[in-house]
């Protein structure tokens, strides 16, 4: 089994992990609600009814 010739620096490690940190997710404003979203979903309003991108698209639960 191979083996490394030197030694691994901490620095070219830390270099090398550099991109595996966890991305925090993408968050929107409702332009109706002005509440904190998930981008390109769906939110359920006060009412019951399902917005996106601030418009209407289903009916009110009743």
């Amino acid at each position: 089994m191979p083996t490394p010739k030197k030694k691994t620096s901490r620095a070219r490690r830390d270099q090398r992990r550099s991109h595996d940190a966890i991305a925090l997710p993408g968050v929107a404003i409702d332009k109706k609600t002005k509440e904190v979203i998930r981008p390109h979903r769906a939110n359920k309003g006060a009412d019951g009814a399902l917005y996106y991108k601030g418009k209407q698209i289903t009916a009110a639960d009743e």
